[in-house]
């Protein structure tokens, strides 16, 4: 088993892409915290995992809140010793709002989410991994965060912001055994689009002008198993890096 013993964090993990890692990373023999907004779902999870033998435990986190955050940590410590992978899954949509458009209450909900909250769960787990000399973190970025108009204006910079963050932390901290790689997954089969309750018109028409492009669609499970590449030992040499995951769909 690749992550034999080791203990991780998945956030957004009641449903889609953070399941699909939570899962993967339990039948690989990790211990897994599954953190979710949706606590009945993340238990549903965990129950799923615990029935075919692995080891999980389910607590809720809005990660926009500090507090949840902080206390996400602690209680994967207090519950199985100590912190190895910290993956930052957990995101929402903007409602394809372009600049002219955009809310102060959007704007600001979104980056909480998908750039706030990544930037304070790896801030406190950091102790954590100094003290070991040791640990992973994988951001779950976008290729939202590699163009100019995959979404709105709102979610485009905080998936390009998530991506400095992670050559950021990569970089700074590679000599203390640490590593922090970041997925840029293209169109993917999950429960996002549930976050998308009003899109603007304007907004959407202007980031939807190439789909026709997209060669297909994604299933969680295939990140999962980019996830799995990342927090093992087969990517040791892979920090600071960002792995699209697109099927091409960003080539032309």
């Amino acid at each position: 088993m690749k992550l034999q013993n080791k203990v991780a964090v998945v956030t957004g993990a009641a449903s889609g892409t953070g399941k699909a890692i939570a899962e993967l990373f339990a039948r690989e023999g990790a211990k897994v915290m599954v953190s979710d907004i949706n606590i009945d779902g993340a238990k549903e999870v965990v129950s799923g995992i615990e029935k075919n033998g692995g080891i999980a435990a389910a607590v809720y986190a809005n990660v926009a809140n500090e507090a949840d955050v902080s206390a996400v940590i602690d209680f994967a410590v207090e519950k199985f010793g100590t912190l190895d992978i910290l993956v930052n899954n957990a995101g929402i949509m903007d409602e394809f709002m372009p600049v002219n458009e955009v809310t102060d209450e959007i704007w600001e909900r979104v980056l909480a989410v998908n750039l706030t909250g990544p930037m304070r769960a790896i801030r406190k787990a950091m102790p954590i991994f100094l003290e070991k000399s040791g640990g992973v973190i994988i951001n779950i970025a976008s290729i939202g965060g590699l163009g100019g108009s995959r979404a709105g204006a709102a979610y485009t910079a905080s998936k390009h912001a998530l991506i400095g963050l992670t050559r950021n932390v990569g970089f700074q901290f590679a000599g203390l055994g640490i590593r922090c790689n970041a997925i840029a997954p293209g169109a993917i089969r999950t429960s996002i689009e549930s976050t998308i309750k009003n899109p603007s018109k304007f907004g959407y028409e202007r980031a939807t002008v190439g789909m026709n492009l997209n060669p297909r669609i994604a299933e969680p499970e295939e990140i999962a198993a980019i996830a799995l590449f990342l927090a093992s030992d087969d990517s040791s040499f892979i920090n600071a890096s960002v792995i699209t995951a697109d099927s091409g769909w960003t080539a032309y």
